[in-house]
């Protein structure tokens, strides 16, 4: 993983179609490296202790209405008090207007700010989940992922085993595809993975005897999807003969993946084994046992009565 996570702040800017009211010389090269988002009442009030410089401040209409009752001196006062701060970014939300001492007071402490019709709460909301994601930690893994009946398939093996043909394979039977070769994975909580693909080779997939293909445009818009939560992963591996596969299902292994735990599954390859049907039965078992509904201690609970009743 490469640290600190950071995103430009003009990708925050376009991203939400926001209004840049003054910005500085330096704009392109400002960076945001918070998830956070604060809306500055107490600073506004004169109140600076563990205040954070790196956090997106929004100006609501709670903090516009404290501002405007303020005679014009004392307000400048306030303002440039906080601006001095210098925040990353300022956002004001609703439509509100924009007093001609924030503006200065923006201008003179080189700080951007910004503007946007929507309300605070919903923005705000919005913003968060978005930096979560931009900001999290990230690391990229060799392999395929596809969602399938809601579930976020991560499938592994070596090369040349089958991954790519059997994500071909998933997307003509009406699954999507997110990423092939190269699987951007972040940590965006505690317990969540997202999973992405590299802008370069988004939504293309290689076959190898026919070269690049274009998933988008074959199959139309439905059968990609951008991102996708990781839910479960696949190894596929060569049938070994002899080897003792898992045939009930009791014990559920898993892949720690930044800290997280995933149930994974083994899949031998062999020919004559349709991997694409397999997959989805796995994705539906997968999601099963997430809703508390577990076929194989079923079954067990079941061989266990049936043993007593014949003793």
């Amino acid at each position: 993983m490469s640290e600190p996570y950071s995103i430009p702040l003009h990708e925050v800017t376009d991203h939400f179609g926001l209004k840049i009211v003054t910005k500085p010389d330096n704009y392109d090269q400002v960076a945001v490296f918070s998830k956070d988002v604060t809306r500055p009442g107490l600073p506004l009030a004169g109140f600076f202790g563990y205040y954070d410089g790196t956090r997106i401040e929004v100006i609501g209409k709670m903090e516009h209405l404290f501002l405007s009752q303020m005679e014009k001196e004392e307000r400048a006062s306030r303002l440039n008090a906080f601006f001095a701060r210098h925040p990353v970014a300022v956002i004001l939300t609703s439509g509100l207007e924009v007093f001609d001492e924030m503006l200065t007071a923006a201008q003179n402490n080189g700080v951007t700010l910004l503007c946007t019709t929507e309300d605070s709460c919903p923005f705000i909301a919005a913003l968060i989940a978005w930096l979560s994601v931009q900001l999290a930690p990230c690391i990229t893994r060799h392999g395929v992922l596809v969602e399938v009946y809601g579930e976020g398939i991560l499938i592994l093996g070596d090369s040349g085993i089958g991954k790519s043909e059997t994500a071909i394979e998933l997307v003509k039977r009406g699954h999507r595809l997110i990423a092939d070769d190269a699987v951007e994975i972040r940590k965006v909580s505690a317990t969540t993975l997202v999973g992405s693909a590299p802008e370069l080779i988004r939504h293309y997939v290689e076959l190898r005897g026919v070269g690049i293909v274009d998933i988008r445009r074959i199959f139309g818009m439905g059968a990609v999807k951008e991102t996708e939560k990781i839910n479960l992963v696949i190894n596929l591996e060569q049938w070994v003969q002899g080897k003792l596969y898992d045939r009930l299902g009791l014990d559920q292994a898993s892949t720690d993946i930044m800290g997280i735990e995933v149930p994974t599954l083994t899949i031998p390859v062999r020919p004559g084994r349709n991997l694409a049907i397999i997959i989805e039965i796995a994705a539906m078992n997968n999601r099963q046992r997430r809703m508390g509904i577990n076929a194989a201690e079923e079954f067990n609970q079941r061989v266990i009565s049936q043993m007593g009743v014949e003793q």
